[in-house]
């Protein structure tokens, strides 16, 4: 593969990363090989000591979607930190996908209980003045309150149930990048 055919590969590999920063990654490799050739080395040798471009670019997304989450803690930047992570092969998509998929519905379902219990208790306060859980106002002021409170407390639990799962995929992501990392002579 010529210097030509390698960032061209690269560059339409890059997709989803910002012009400007495909920009640089791509001169970034040009420079290694304008260094290689000025070193007597030739340009098939370089692209194959760099790899697979394609592979490349996939692990240069995955880094830029986790400098990302550590960037901006938002949903957006974990969903495209997650992707970039699973994008990394289709063995982690056998193996994570499935485990992802249970742990986030768990995530779901307890969000969905912890908005249960707080519209609960927001029911329970508006009705508190009239009265009707036969217990008197206190009691249904204090049960609502009660219930909202559980419902907010569950509900940050998931958060940070979420932010957890995130990390540890980021963790992992490190990980895998490291293992399969060709080696470069």
């Amino acid at each position: 593969m010529t210097k030509d055919q390698f960032l061209g590969s690269l560059r339409s590999h890059l997709t989803g990363v910002p012009a400007a920063a495909a920009d640089d990654i791509v001169a970034d490799y040009a420079s290694h090989f304008d260094e290689g050739m000025a070193a007597g080395r030739r340009e098939e040798d370089i692209a194959a000591a760099l790899g697979d471009p394609a592979r490349l670019a996939r692990e240069l997304r995955a880094q830029a979607g986790l400098r990302r989450w550590e960037e901006e803690r938002s949903p957006s930047a974990a969903a495209g930190a997650v992707l970039a992570i699973l994008s990394l092969g289709a063995i982690d998509l056998l193996i994570l996908l499935p485990v992802l998929m249970v742990v986030c519905s768990l995530i779901f379902a307890f969000g969905c209980v912890a908005a249960a219990l707080t519209v609960a208790g927001i029911i329970m306060l508006l009705v508190s003045p009239f009265s009707l859980f036969g217990g008197g106002f206190i009691q249904a002021l204090l049960g609502g309150f009660g219930f909202m409170s559980a419902g907010v407390a569950l509900g940050a639990l998931m958060t940070l149930c979420g932010i957890g799962l995130v990390n540890l995929l980021i963790r992992y992501g490190r990980f895998h990048m490291r293992l399969i990392k060709p080696i470069t002579a």
